[in-house]
């Protein structure tokens, strides 16, 4: 995205390669800008290299070829510790960041590790328990709390940190419809409070409601980068990589529109109302009967 390409970037990642030692290259010269308080979803098929991408940017993961820039300091010379302090990465499956025994002691953990003051410490703390609902489960055992509440603790244990940029891996995976919920209202919190967010997420519905841009990936390279918008009007390459936009995006072009795709049921609505006055809208039967099937695939 040219408008983004300014010398204000967060985070700079250029021609970026990266091979595994096992041979698989997952990443093959990905170029990447990022701007303070972006709202960002990474997506692609498994093995499309989201996550090996997303690894690089707190030093997870270290380039094969190619820099990654955070704050305009090559990542190489910083250490993941020093890192995280930017750039946090909540992963995919909680239970891979909890080994503590209290929730307090998990988000205490990171702190002492990076060296803050037992005074900073308690404050930073009190106020990531607070800000998560968590401290009514303050001493409680990580591992005897729901999916939803040890999510909601890794991401205490990230926010204490105080990072910039928050990376999500795949963060409703495993919930159910109202944990998914809350997580996605913790983020959207996040991005409103000035932290640029990266999610990565198979979930395109996601994308539509809380993302301002998407980055399509594909055999280790960016195939796609724009507002949602933009990036869903291509229905037949985002087929090809097993992405399927919300039904109101693919139902609005197979009824014929034109232009950057409709992302929400409201914005469709109102859509058909616009196309209603202006009498431009004429359903033809064999139209209509596909409509329908459409809405109950």
């Amino acid at each position: 995205m040219a408008d983004l390409q300014s010398q204000g970037a967060i985070i700079q990642v250029e021609a970026v390669e990266h091979t595994y030692p096992n041979g698989v290259k997952a990443l093959r010269g990905a170029n990447l800008t990022i701007c303070p308080g972006e709202y960002i979803a990474i997506v692609g098929q498994n093995g499309s290299g989201k996550t090996t991408l997303a690894k690089h940017l707190n030093g997870l993961l270290r380039p094969t070829a190619g820099r990654v820039l955070v704050e305009g300091r090559d990542a190489l010379q910083s250490h993941v510790s020093q890192l995280s302090r930017v750039v946090g990465y909540v992963f995919q499956n909680p239970d891979d960041m909890l080994f503590c025994s209290s929730v307090e002691e998990e988000v205490a953990f990171g702190l002492k590790m990076v060296g803050f003051s037992d005074r900073q410490i308690r404050q930073r703390v009190e106020e990531s328990l607070e800000r998560l609902g968590l401290v009514e489960l303050r001493e409680q055992h990580p591992f005897t709390l729901s999916l939803g509440d040890r999510q909601r603790a890794a991401v205490a244990c990230v926010l204490a940190l105080a990072p910039k940029v928050f990376v999500f891996d795949e963060p409703t995976t495993g919930q159910d419809h109202f944990g998914g919920q809350s997580i996605m209202e913790t983020i959207d919190r996040l991005h409103a409070d000035g932290t640029t967010i990266l999610m990565i997420t198979h979930d395109m519905q996601l994308v539509a409601e809380h993302a301002r841009r998407v980055i399509v990936m594909s055999e280790g390279r960016i195939a796609l980068d724009g507002r949602p918008g933009e990036a869903f009007v291509h229905l037949d390459l985002l087929e090809s990589l097993s992405l399927r936009p919300p039904q109101c995006t693919r139902l609005a072009q197979l009824l014929g529109r034109q232009g950057e795709a409709i992302l929400t049921v409201e914005q469709f609505c109102n859509w058909m109302v616009e196309k209603s006055r202006a009498n431009k809208f004429a359903a033809t039967k064999g139209t209509k009967s596909t409509c329908v099937d459409f809405l109950y695939e």
